[in-house]
């Protein structure tokens, strides 16, 4: 009988060594198995005031496009998400997306400031995609800001955005969007750079501002090169506020070629991102993203888009930095 316990005794003290070491083992690998806050900035350099420039504009290879007719919406295909926006980022679903619809509604064409001009209503978050599939080219638009801004996004800054590089099924991304690489339109941060859709990714250089909300990372020439996303880490900021007061027009850019992009507001630069790339299923290898449609997002705000043109380019500006 002692024998019998003896060895109980033993195998107890052997499995709580095992769970011990596997439990130290853990700890050490904490940073890599879940990054720690810390991890994302570690390295990365306090980001220095910037003026960045652009220059050597590159000649249109060919002719402009509008994109909008300033009569209709029939070249672009419209789709809601859910009928609650507060469903849109949950990992879970109980019901189904909208799909497709919100034309002459959630999106139409309206007459602002004598000039016609696509109202995205936001209260619906969805997006309004062209229909037309394009790479290498000089985007060029107007957007302001309309006056309400709706549930759930009442308390954070007037939300939108231009989605490019635009594939696969429509709601593919959170049951809203085409998977799509994200030009940002927030109050206040015009132009950062984010990647809509499991898998996607791109790269940029930062600095760390504390001033910004988590991974507080912002665009600077020069800085770290980093992965959007890296895992928590979704999204770089714009590197300077370039945004008009609410109520003026702005006026966007977007240049793009192959794998690469600069954002640009009211004729300064405010992010190049490069690399950009997407493995739709995990484990797979990266693609270049080259070409894709191009979406207009709704996200909670009323805004206008007008004198939406495109034309060709084979090579990109250069961004420098004045001081």
């Amino acid at each position: 009988m002692r024998s019998l316990f003896r060895t109980r005794g033993i195998v107890v003290i052997g499995i709580w060594l095992i769970v011990l070491a596997a439990g130290a083992t853990v700890y050490k690998l904490r940073g890599v198995l879940v990054p720690p806050a810390d991890a994302l900035i570690r390295g990365i350099p306090i980001a220095s005031p910037q003026e960045p420039s652009l220059t050597d504009l590159p000649l249109a290879q060919g002719p402009r496009v509008s994109l909008f007719n300033g009569v209709d919406l029939n070249d672009w295909d419209g789709w809601l998400g859910y009928a609650d926006p507060a469903e849109t980022f949950k990992k879970t679903h109980s019901v189904n997306p909208i799909g497709a619809g919100g034309v002459g509604k959630d999106y139409m064409v309206v007459v602002v400031d004598g000039e016609p001009a696509i109202y995205v209503n936001g209260k619906m978050f969805g997006s309004l995609t062209h229909k037309g599939d394009y790479a290498d080219y000089h985007l060029s638009f107007q957007f302001k800001w309309g006056e309400s801004t709706y549930y759930p996004k009442l308390s954070d800054p007037k939300d939108s955005g231009l989605l490019y590089h635009s594939h696969g099924a429509p709601g593919a991304a959170f049951g809203t969007w085409m998977r799509s690489v994200e030009f940002d339109i927030v109050h206040g941060r015009f132009g950062s750079l984010a990647t809509v859709g499991e898998g996607l990714s791109s790269k940029t250089t930062v600095g760390r501002d504390a001033n910004l909300l988590s991974p507080i990372r912002r665009y600077m020439v020069g800085g770290r090169e980093v992965e959007i996303p890296a895992r928590v880490s979704w999204f770089a900021q714009s590197a300077t506020d370039q945004e008009k007061p609410l109520g003026d027009w702005n006026t966007l850019d977007l240049y793009v070629l192959g794998d690469k992009a600069i954002h640009v507001i009211n004729g300064v630069p405010v992010l190049e991102a490069w690399n950009v790339c997407d493995a739709d299923q995990a484990g797979a290898r990266c693609e270049p993203l080259t070409h894709g449609r191009i979406q207009l997002q709704s996200e909670g705000s009323e805004a206008f888009f007008r004198r939406i043109t495109l034309e060709p380019i084979k090579a990109l500006p250069k961004v420098t930095v004045v001081r």
